[in-house]
């Protein structure tokens, strides 16, 4: 027995002196690689095949393992946690994890061990420092709250973010509980409720950065490899210093960073109980109440503050909750959408283009060359005048200067980029120019002879597309001697905030013009979704059936101010009066006026005299100062006045003894119309699948964002469940709620929109 014990006790020994040879060699596992460096243990992590690192449950394990041999081994004094790929420390969880899981126990299980992992770090008794550069988000930035010591390199991609609300999440690896302590309440909860990132200096300022390391290091030459080699020397000499005392940690009590006034509030509970109602208050009146996670955030703090011993058990339990959460589901498809939205899936084009001519300096020309052109070596930006281009040159560079007001710009920058954009009156410079992208008036005619004007002017290989937003491509296409290389893309006001990109393709478009339009778009930074030619394609045809809705609740007694009310509370960005006005009424006339001969009454609902009067007197929208509401007036401490002139209109169609409909029913009859026409043109194969459906309305027009899309929506409320109550409202309202076929066959069959 004891001879037994003696060979097992041998056994113990020799394993342990085999994995300090190891460590003091360089361990390697698939996402981890160790080495000592007078005695600093440096922990690299990179995993391959990929530009980010992800936490996942085997990148986890490997660090940890990794981490423990460094710990336990004698030679090593101090450590240092850096990532080998420059412009990523780490991305934050692989949400494929999280989405597959099934219960809350399985979720709550991620969190805890995530927990424990950092604990283990804090509790480490020798020094940690984590060396940041490029994205630190979410788990990653969890992991540096958990070291003792945090440098980070002043770089345009260095930033630091808890962004998990997005996801309808919590930090649930420690995050909540380790942030307010570390920078103070009212700077931690503005990071967890916003997602919000700060960069290196930012960083510093708030405390949650020790040191910013600024200089690229002695003769660089490649900012990117060179400056990140400087950042683990910087990082390594620090962990030594931290080992031998000759540099001290931070001093950090309970309650903060000692001597920084902004963590009061962690001390004295009367004030720390008003940020926190503050904090409530201002959640409340930004997303309703329809978005769980922020709430549960808060209540993690608190309580992590309050009780300390049972914060990080209501962090996991905070976590497990909101994960299981149709909210959190349906944000997190959205994320998987965008991803999948923002690739290439036509393939690289054989000629990418180059360089680029907008056509039109008004609005939505000016975005467009906005941003393009830090991305192409020539942009154009042609009018038929000096005074037109004048003003589409100021809107550029206001746009620009917002950046550099904002230090995310330099004005060299500035300045070098309004120098680089060509105004011309003519064609005299478009030779070389492979792509055109037309954005003048909705005018069909004037459409087609631009279309020959520049077609004569232009390469043979030019591609020629229309940022239309309702013309049908085809038709347009018919000018063109070259329909092949003939596009729609539909861009989205502003074009500079506005995410998608909507491109549209004609039965003649060839795969090549399809696949450059999508690089065009995915350079210039957008979501991209390929929708096939028809009349409105998909958002604008949505869009139609939603305001068609909406007056038609304004002619049956809905004011435009509780229209608009109704729309924010049940999940819309604006309300349903205000995105007329944003839209244009002049513009929706003409969509109005043209679906009604394409689709008949069931699109438009409202008498559509309603809007062409709007437009006969003048009242078009926020751009003309006027619409359904007034725009020149002051609207502090209360809505927008609605305007007089346009609620005589509305009077006078408004129907006699009609009773207004509830809240309620104009909350979801507007929706559900929006939802059913999208599902009308995947059953017409006007969007090529669920997934783009729900990007292109997400991110076009704001589609309620919790429900994560029609199709989302679709397979959360149930198809059975969506056609019965279509069915009521077309049994009292009409034919206009006739549910799409394919919904039909979705209930039939137990079939869900999301899972193929």
């Amino acid at each position: 027995m004891l001879h037994g014990f003696k060979s097992f006790r041998n056994s113990v020994n020799h394993v342990r002196h085999l994995r300090n040879r190891i460590c003091t060699r360089g361990l390697t596992n698939k996402h981890c690689e160790t080495s000592i460096k007078n005695g600093v243990g440096i922990l690299k992590f990179d995993t391959p095949g990929s530009k980010v690192n992800a936490l996942n449950e085997e990148f986890s394990y490997d660090c940890k393992e990794a981490f423990e041999e460094l710990r336990d081994n004698p030679e090593v004094k101090s450590m240092v946690f850096i990532s080998g790929k420059p412009d990523c420390f780490i991305a934050g969880a692989d949400i494929n994890m999280l989405a597959a899981c099934e219960t809350k126990e399985e979720i709550m299980k991620l969190s805890k061990g995530g927990q424990e992992f950092m604990q283990q770090m804090e509790d480490c008794k020798k020094p940690v420092v984590a060396a940041i550069s490029g994205s630190c988000m979410g788990g990653g930035l969890e992991i540096a709250l958990a070291c003792h010591y945090r440098v980070a390199l002043d770089t345009k991609k260095t930033s630091l973010a808890l962004p998990e609300v997005m996801l309808g999440l919590l930090p649930g690896s420690g995050g909540t509980q380790r942030l307010p302590p570390l920078i103070g309440l009212p700077n931690a909860l503005p990071m967890m409720l916003t997602g919000a990132g700060k960069n290196a200096k930012q960083a510093k300022k708030l405390g949650l950065v020790d040191l910013v390391i600024k200089s690229l290091g002695p003769g660089v030459k490649d900012p990117k490899t060179l400056s990140h080699d400087y950042l683990e020397s910087c990082a390594t000499d620090v962990a030594r210093q931290l080992a031998d005392g000759t540099l001290k940690k931070p001093k950090r009590t309970k309650s903060g960073i000692k001597g920084l006034s902004h963590n009061l509030p962690l001390n004295n509970k009367m004030l720390r109980n008003y940020v926190f109602k503050q904090a409530t208050k201002e959640v409340m009146k930004k997303t309703h109440g329809l978005y769980p996670a922020p709430l549960k955030i808060i209540d993690s703090v608190k309580n992590g503050l309050e009780s300390p011993s049972t914060g990080y058990a209501r962090e996991c339990e905070n976590f497990g909750d909101l994960a299981m959460t149709d909210e959190s589901r349906a944000l997190q498809s959205i994320f998987f959408g965008k991803q999948a939205c923002e690739k290439n899936h036509f393939g690289k084009p054989e000629r990418m283009p180059q360089n680029m001519a907008v056509l039109g300096a008004g609005l939505m020309g000016a975005g467009i060359a906005t941003v393009s052109l830090d991305k192409f070596p020539k942009v154009i930006l042609k009018d038929v005048s000096d005074t037109a281009l004048s003003k589409g040159e100021d809107m550029v560079r206001d746009v620009f200067q917002k950046k550099v007001k904002r230090k995310k710009m330099s004005q060299f920058d500035c300045d070098k980029l309004m120098s680089s954009l060509q105004s011309e009156v003519d064609y005299s410079n478009f030779k070389d120019v492979d792509i055109v992208i037309e954005a003048v008036f909705e005018d069909i005619n004037l459409k087609h002879r631009i279309i020959k004007e520049v077609e004569a002017a232009t390469p043979e290989h030019c591609i020629f597309a229309s940022n239309t937003s309702a013309l049908p491509i085809s038709d347009l296409a018919k000018a063109s001697v070259r329909p092949e290389n003939f596009i729609g893309m539909h861009y989205f006001s502003p074009v500079d905030k506005m995410p998608l990109l909507e491109i549209i393709t004609t039965d003649q478009t060839s795969k090549e013009t399809t696949a450059a339009a999508v690089e065009v778009g995915l350079k210039q930074k957008k979501t991209v979704i390929v929708v096939k030619d028809g009349p409105g394609f998909y958002t604008t045809r949505v869009i139609g059936a939603l305001m068609g809705e909406a007056f038609a609740c304004i002619q049956e007694g809905t004011s435009p101010t509780d229209l608009d009310k109704l729309f924010v509370k049940f999940g819309w960005p604006v309300g349903g009066a205000t995105l007329v006005d944003e839209v244009g009424i002049d513009v929706a006339y003409k969509v109005t006026k043209y679906f009604l001969e394409v689709f008949g009454e069931r699109i438009s609902a409202g008498d559509p005299r309603v809007i062409e009067e709007l437009v006969e007197s003048g009242c078009l929208g926020r751009k003309s100062g006027k619409g359904i509401f007034l725009y020149r007036s002051s609207t502090k401490g209360g809505a927008r006045p609605v305007n007089p002139v346009a609620q005589k209109i509305m009077d006078r169609y408004k129907k006699e003894g009609q009773v207004a409909p509830s809240g309620e029913d104009v909350q979801w009859r507007t929706y559900m119309r929006s939802v059913n026409e999208a599902a009308l043109c995947l059953q017409e194969e006007i969007i090529a699948n669920p997934v783009d459906g729900n990007i292109g309305l997400i991110f076009g027009i704001g589609h309620c964002p919790q429900r994560g899309g029609p199709f989302q929506f679709l397979d959360t409320y149930g198809a059975q469940a969506f056609v019965d109550k279509m069915r009521a409202y077309e049994d009292s309202l009409g034919f206009r709620f006739e549910p799409a076929q394919i919904v039909i066959d979705y209930a039939n069959s137990g079939k869900k929109f999301m899972s193929g």
